[in-house]
């Protein structure tokens, strides 16, 4: 992983946490969580405040995500709101996280310049064992405490106040008032300052889960859709009056699911040309094959004129795999009639030709699986399905990682929102990434 490291493919934009004061507010929530300290006088965070230095010292990568459900978080300054996540057991905790750093702006900038925030995200299950527990999950709370206790101070001088307000003579209690004055030295002016949150619960809408190998549930108004490995615990046995189950390798109904609903933008001559998103799926299949037929290829050198010499001479490879021609004759077709007969395609190559649909509220999760299922184009995985490209990454051999990451430096880095937008119709606002 270290060519990844050096190139911010992984843990890149994390926030350095290097001050004292601040690593020892982070060591205060580490023991909130019952957790050994960390000996480190510097470290990065994600928007949740997971830190890859923190899991390396400590030896686990879930140590703010145990059991993988109940996400732990640690807020040590509203800067943390323009952070990824680079680590979760479910697709939408990013998400969630931007509804309470949203929805407690003014509770979250006050309480940090003295204190860090620190909690968990509550659902009703404290364990998955099987698809109904997952399926339990309608809502989440977020608990939260603070390290250097400035929300039960702010409890407590709040409730002296309407004490000093309602109660006779309460203003002649010396020792009361003292503690007033105590108090408000720390956590300022609680009339002026918000310090306490105002919203904790949310919605847990459709989401991705990484337990049983990946599992994806979508919400629609009456039916529950999840599509994952058949063997999965509780696969089409948890609630089948209200839930609708496809077996991930079931190709044609995993379209016609996602295509029915709206979540698809079909192939139409208006945004695949513009997009260029044909062109690309085809760059990456003839990337993949190249590295399929000889793993010490070296792509970075590799020009338009190299790979169709290539082509040519291993015409039988690119003719047996099938997707390199097939797209070219999409190309083709779209040019001829601005348009894809999508039912005359085979299902397994239907992926191949659609993006999620760039109004639906879910097409990040849509991208996710449609990069599932187009297993070449490695851009796409890594923009929408980061756990699934690294988990490739480890099989591919020394040349063509260095061609993935010249790759993803040359293109998406160079602007993220950019290439999104173009390829994918992601507008800029969006803050899945």
């Amino acid at each position: 992983m270290k060519r990844l490291l050096e190139a911010e493919l992984i843990y890149g934009r994390l926030l350095p946490v290097d001050e004292p004061h601040l690593v020892e507010r982070y060591n205060k929530a580490l023991d909130g969580f019952g957790m050994r300290r960390t000996g480190l006088s510097s470290f990065r965070i994600d928007m949740t405040g997971f830190s890859p230095e923190i899991a390396d010292e400590l030896g686990d990568r879930d140590y703010l995500d145990p059991n993988r459900v109940n996400r732990r978080f640690i807020i040590m300054t509203p800067e943390q709101v323009n952070l990824p996540v680079v680590h979760t057991s479910f697709s939408n905790t990013a998400a969630l996280m931007h509804e309470f750093f949203s929805a407690n702006a003014r509770a979250i900038n006050a309480i940090t310049i003295r204190d860090a925030l620190y909690g968990e995200i509550e659902d009703s299950v404290s364990a998955v064992n099987d698809i109904d527990d997952l399926l339990s999950i309608n809502e989440v709370r977020f608990k939260v405490l603070s390290a250097e206790d400035m929300l039960g101070k702010a409890g407590e001088l709040r409730g002296l106040v309407d004490r000093l307000k309602t109660v006779p003579n309460a203003w002649a209690d010396d020792a009361m008032l003292n503690r007033m004055v105590e108090l408000a030295k720390q956590t300022g002016d609680i009339r002026q300052n918000a310090l306490v949150p105002d919203q904790l619960v949310f919605r847990h809408e459709a989401y991705w889960a990484n337990h049983f190998g990946g599992v994806y549930v979508f919400l629609d108004d009456k039916t529950t859709t999840v599509i994952c490995d058949p063997t999965v615990p509780g696969f089409r046995r948890s609630r089948p009056w209200q839930v609708s189950y496809i077996a991930l390798d079931d190709h044609k109904r995993i379209f016609d699911f996602l295509a029915s609903t709206k979540r698809l933008e079909l192939p139409r001559a208006s945004w695949v040309e513009p997009s260029g998103l044909f062109q690309h799926r085809a760059d990456m299949t003839v990337a993949g094959l190249v590295n399929q037929a000889d793993p010490t290829a070296d792509l970075e050198k590799a020009d338009r004129i190299w790979l169709q010499t290539w082509m040519h001479r291993n015409a039988a490879l690119v003719a047996g795999d099938g997707t390199y021609p097939f797209l070219q004759e999409a190309v083709r077709a779209l040019a001829a009639t601005g348009e894809i007969k999508i039912g005359e395609v085979a299902p397994e190559r239907r992926f191949l030709l659609v993006r999620a649909a760039p109004d639906h509220p879910d097409q990040w999760l849509v991208n996710r699986l449609i990069s599932q299922m187009v297993p070449y184009d490695f851009v796409s995985r890594f923009v929408f399905d980061k756990q699934g490209f690294y988990a490739a990454y480890e099989q591919y051999s020394e040349k063509f990682r260095e061609y993935v990451v010249t790759t993803l430096t040359r293109t998406y880095l160079q602007d993220k929102a950019a290439f999104r937008r173009k390829l994918y119709g992601i507008k800029e606002d969006d803050t899945n990434a």
